[in-house]
């Protein structure tokens, strides 16, 4: 069968393996169709072959690489102009809006948790020996998972502030005039010393509060299941609130797993709230133990967060730019587009910082929000101050919007790790 101009591809593709029956979908075809107009695959009787496959395999790649040259290109020096382009039609020229954000999105965030030390936080949780505070007289129990009083930490800070108040007595008597005359404030005037406080009340009390916590923790630790059926009669947020504190201490104390270890150990029921509360706490104690692995963890997340968060601000930009002859989906376009072009610009400002050490974020910052106001411009047609006034207002929503996103996902991802 002889060559025509126009029809003649190389390898699988020349004419002589044409067929006129799609292999596929079975679709007739004329000797001229080099792919099938009702399924898209190539007409081509011929075998595949190991060149074959390679051929094609670079040719895409090669053709791919186009697209994303022609769409960077666009995107950095042809502000709002892609997006014109793409909503009038002409698509094949660049990369799909949708799959270059997923893709820019999972790329930054893959450099970030790679470039920052959330995995010091790690070892510094390991590190962490049960002191709140440096020096304080208040411990944290690993066994009991309750506070306790360190005498000798206490007797340390009791000569300190001694020596303290000696000091003060020495270099300035007169703070040490209102300290030494309490008492006779108190045979003065009673009703205003009894307003100002009673000390040695105010030390009983804490005593009483010290001696009921050590009588629920002894009687906890003497009988969990027994401790827990008491929770069990408690409703609403405050029983809810105990079983979580219950779950919490014993799944460091025992090393629980899941909440069928707690079950069986426990003799606990089988019930929804039970299990709400323990996956509560172990969430929160896997937050504790292992920050940085849960930093990390939830930063890999956000490229799924910005395909939820993208269409709730595309409706403000569809609202402010109702008149305009566009879509809800050429709005959505437009905002993935612009939303590629700033993970664009956060990569080169990441790279900058790793290689030179420094910190550039600022400065692509100020690009992108330059670039943002042109690509208004351009491709919604409005003057200067339109642009400006709807410029200020979408910002502002997109930072009101961004942030109540950021606490709500590293809130949910802290309460399902």
């Amino acid at each position: 069968m002889g060559k025509k101009d126009g029809l003649i591809s190389k390898g699988r593709y020349e004419l002589k393996f044409r067929g006129v029956k799609c292999l596929n979908c079975g679709h007739p075809l004329d000797i001229s169709d080099k792919y099938c107009p009702n399924c898209s695959q190539a007409n081509s009787t011929k075998k595949l072959t190991l060149k074959d496959f390679f051929d094609e395999f670079f040719s895409g790649l090669i053709n791919y690489d186009s697209k994303l040259l022609k769409t960077l290109y666009a995107l950095l020096l042809r502000p709002g102009r892609i997006t014109k382009d793409y909503v009038n039609g002409k698509r094949v020229t660049y990369t799909n809006p949708f799959r270059f954000l997923l893709s820019l999105a999972f790329l930054y965030f893959l450099m970030f948790t790679y470039n920052s030390q959330f995995d010091d936080w790690d070892d510094a949780a390991k590190d962490f020996d049960g002191t709140i505070y440096n020096g304080s007289p208040f411990k944290f129990n690993t066994d009991s998972g309750g506070l306790e009083v360190d005498s000798v930490a206490l007797e340390k800070q009791g000569k300190a502030t001694q020596n303290t108040l000696d000091s003060l007595k020495k270099t300035n008597p007169g703070i040490m005039v209102g300290l030494n005359n309490l008492d006779s404030i108190k045979k003065a005037d009673p009703k205003l010393f009894s307003k100002m406080g009673n000390l040695d009340s105010l030390g009983v009390f804490i005593k009483d509060i010290e001696k009921t916590q050590r009588k629920k923790d002894s009687f906890m630790n003497a009988d969990p299941s027994g401790y827990f059926k008491t929770l069990e009669e408690k409703s609403g947020m405050d029983g809810f609130s105990k079983k979580a504190e219950f779950f919490g201490l014993y799944i460091k104390k025992d090393t629980l797993k899941n909440f069928e270890q707690a079950r069986n150990l426990y003799h606990i029921e089988e019930s929804t709230t039970n299990k709400m509360a323990f996956n509560l706490s172990n969430s929160i104690w896997k937050v504790m133990s292992e920050p940085g692995t849960w930093v990390n963890e939830t930063i890999s997340k956000l490229p799924f967060v910005i395909f939820f968060f993208m269409p709730v601000f595309t409706i403000f930009i569809w609202l402010v730019y109702i008149r305009k002859n566009y879509t809800y989906t050429d709005h959505l376009i437009f905002s993935f587009h612009n939303q590629s072009l700033l993970f664009i610009l956060l990569i080169l400002s990441l790279t900058l910082d790793t290689i030179f050490n420094m910190d550039s974020s600022g400065i692509f910052l100020l690009i992108f929000a330059f670039y943002l106001y042109k690509a208004m411009r351009k491709f919604y047609g409005q003057g200067r101050f339109k642009t400006i006034v709807k410029y200020i207002f979408l910002n502002t929503i997109f930072m009101i919007l961004a942030f109540f996103t950021i606490i709500v996902t590293f809130a949910g991802s802290g309460l399902t790790y």
